[in-house]
């Protein structure tokens, strides 16, 4: 059943999904960006997405045309002005986060929801640039978002309960199974999984075994349905980069130091699945390419 507006701020790979995830829970949904190009590339990158699923029969062409005649393309932020549900997901910078979310306190009527998307940066700090800081809350989802069932709900220090009823209802709208969590830098699942990747890095880069052997020892070891290499690649280089350094600033912990050779290749460029190079090679559709690792 269709609900209010909602706005996605960030056109990027997880403001995509975020997209194409509201429209095909039957929802219209607005995807806003800096410039109404990006935004439109935004929307091309959602058209990509569905049409790998097609050609895996996930979807068909019908379910296409019906997802994107509901996602609009926009850099107009007035927009927001009667919005129901706003979720920012943009880059996990703290200081353009506050920065927008300041805007939209001066834009946004009373009682709208402002969600910010994060995986490390404290949901109370984002909050207190606003004069609501009881209708912020926090809302990590995980790449791919149309993938990945879960979500953390993150209440900063002062989110009220009913904003905490309308993210619970906001997930559920998009299917997805959801934990509560106390805000703390990290959360759950960015605190637990960034060690384990950033360890797997430097047994990479210490020659200890190939990225395909520490993968497949994980999954075949542990259970993983993708082997750690694989799983930062598709969340993406600069994501888990950046997560390592806002944990090692808030908890100043020597495993959260991100590995050089992760350095070395978000400095290059080579992003993972989206730039179709990282620990391996992609495709254009996010397939394996090449046998071996892009590091050997």
């Amino acid at each position: 059943m269709p609900v209010a507006k909602i706005i996605i701020i960030g056109a990027g790979v997880m403001g995509q999904g975020l997209a194409e995830a509201v429209s095909s829970s039957g929802n219209e949904v607005i995807l806003m960006d800096k410039t109404t190009k990006l935004a439109e590339r935004g929307i091309k990158g959602i058209a990509e997405s569905i049409d790998r699923e097609i050609h895996k029969w996930g979807l068909t062409q019908s379910d296409k045309k019906a997802i994107l005649a509901r996602v609009f393309p926009s850099s107009d932020l007035s927009q927001a002005e009667d919005a129901e549900t706003i979720l920012e997901a943009i880059p996990e910078d703290l200081d353009k986060k506050r920065s927008l979310f300041e805007k939209l306190d001066t834009i946004c009527k009373p009682d709208a929801v402002l969600i910010t998307n994060t995986g490390t940066l404290s949901i109370s700090e984002i909050a207190a640039v606003t004069e609501r800081p009881g209708k912020i809350i926090g809302m990590h989802f995980l790449n791919p978002v149309t993938k990945i069932p879960l979500v953390e709900i993150v209440k900063g220090l002062k989110t009220d309960d009913e904003t905490f009823q309308k993210a619970v209802e906001f997930a559920e709208l998009l299917n997805k199974k959801w934990i509560t969590v106390i805000e703390y830098p990290g959360y759950v699942t960015t605190r637990i999984i960034v060690p384990l990747l950033n360890e797997a890095m430097h047994v990479l880069m210490e020659g200890v075994a190939t990225a395909d052997d520490i993968d497949e020892a994980m999954k075949l070891g542990f259970g993983f349905n993708v082997g750690p290499l694989t799983l930062a690649d598709m969340m993406g280089l600069d994501v888990v980069m950046s997560w390592m350094e806002n944990l090692i600033e808030e908890l100043s912990e020597h495993k959260y130091n991100p590995c050089p050779l992760l350095r070395k290749l978000v400095r290059a460029g080579h992003l993972g699945v989206k730039t179709g190079k990282g620990f391996f090679e992609y495709d254009a559709d996010g397939e394996r390419i090449s046998p071996k690792s892009t590091t050997e």
